[in-house]
């Protein structure tokens, strides 16, 4: 039997051991540990609510893993380039469960949870792979000039996904690398382009960060990070990390409610549910429901299930993250992902119908509406002030939906 310590880890030095996954006959096992239990903590409410004994997970249900731990898992482009040193190493990649590639991570992940060669595995091969991780990182610094390029030839290009780093920044300088960073740095994420993208998409999408809290959204600071050979990379720093390498869970909202978000099956009305009952916050709510109609209004409709997430803080009090992943998207078909009360093309009534569905005041709502109507009408500013060239802005703005 495969078995996987999987901890909450708050800050260094500072752990919870959550329990552990295991793995038999191609089945997956969950057991929260009787710590745990006591903490009072629920990591996913819903969907893996804490409780004593053993808890099968079943694949046809959602995937190879509950969805507070697939939320741990890379997307295409971290699993390319985990794959990538899985064959260096001689490892066919098909070989590998998603416990391995949990244990792989170990404590580079995203969020708060950390994952760990359990003393009772029976697999041998357990802290090998962990130490595969290490071996895999090349610790590089200087300046975005430099670095970035380097970063970016280092982990190639490959087609059909959005290449991502995670560096440390302190003022002008930048520090590779995923786990704890040296005193002083912040831990941000960049972008680069991915295959169809254009050479203008981290303009695109820092201008629509400012447009984006213009309109009143909750929105991490970002930076446009330019090399001598002319990329312009979108930068945000990581909300799921806080000063002195303390760390934050984190859910998406897909995880939580075990929604595949390769095939549509949320709405939003699923999401601002979702956001009153976890946060039990009316201000969540109102943020959700703005950031809906923002998405509406500029035309962000690569709108699903992991582009909205949730924190618990160390008392395990939730709210609602900041946002990310909000930019120009033509979405699937030229449609949202995620229906707005039912309407593929909804209307400013159908958006106030939904606020009251919802228990949030007209007022509120006609607020929202101009207030985020006025934000994206002024497009072309923010992209003007982000670089984007002029056919950017032409381009983008019939695609704008103002609610009138």
């Amino acid at each position: 039997m495969k078995k996987v310590e999987v901890r909450l880890r708050h800050a260094p030095g500072s752990e919870l051991a959550v329990g552990h996954l295991a793995e038999q006959d191609r089945r997956v096992y969950f057991e929260f540990s009787p710590e745990f239990l006591e903490s009072g903590f629920e990591v996913s409410p819903w969907r893996l609510p804490a409780g004593p004994g053993l808890v099968e997970h079943r694949p046809g249900e959602f995937g190879p893993l509950p969805g507070v731990f697939d939320d741990s898992l890379p997307d295409g482009w971290g699993r390319l380039l985990m794959d990538r040193y899985f064959r260096i190493e001689g490892i066919e990649p098909d070989s590998m469960s998603a416990l391995d590639r949990l244990l792989y991570l170990g404590t580079r992940t995203m969020g708060a949870l950390t994952y760990h060669p359990s003393e009772e595995s029976s697999s041998p091969s357990a802290l090998e792979l962990h130490g595969l991780a290490g071996q895999a990182q090349r610790v590089m610094a200087g300046d975005a000039e430099r670095l970035l390029p380097e970063l970016l030839r280092a982990g190639g290009s490959p087609g059909g996904a959005r290449p991502k780093i995670l560096v440390g920044r302190k003022e002008g300088e930048l520090l590779s690398g995923e786990d704890d960073l040296p005193e002083g740095f912040e831990h941000w994420l960049i972008k680069f382009e991915g295959k169809g993208d254009p050479a203008s998409a981290g303009a695109i999408e820092q201008a629509y960060s400012t447009m984006a809290r213009e309109a009143g959204i909750d929105f991490p600071p970002t930076h446009l990070f330019e090399t001598r050979e002319g990329g312009r990379y979108f930068g945000v720093r990581r909300f799921d990390r806080l000063p002195g390498n303390r760390r934050v869970h984190m859910h998406t909202l897909g995880g939580l409610i075990h929604s595949n978000f390769r095939v549509p099956s949320c709405d939003y009305d699923v999401f601002l549910n979702v956001t009153r009952e976890l946060t039990k916050n009316h201000e969540d709510l109102v943020e959700a429901y703005r950031r809906m109609i923002f998405n509406v209004v500029a035309a962000n409709r690569d709108d699903h299930v992991k582009n909205f997430a949730f924190l618990m803080n160390s008392s395990g009090e939730w709210v609602l993250s900041p946002a990310f992943d909000v930019t120009y998207s033509p979405g699937p078909g030229g449609h949202h992902s995620m229906l707005i009360g039912g309407q593929e093309e909804p209307t400013r009534e159908h958006c106030l119908a939904m606020a009251e569905r919802h228990g949030i005041s007209r007022s509120t709502a006609e607020e929202i509406l101009e207030r985020v109507n006025s934000a994206v009408a002024n497009w072309g500013r923010h992209a003007r002030e982000a670089g984007c060239s002029a056919r950017d802005v032409t381009r983008i703005v019939k695609a704008h939906n103002p609610l009138r």
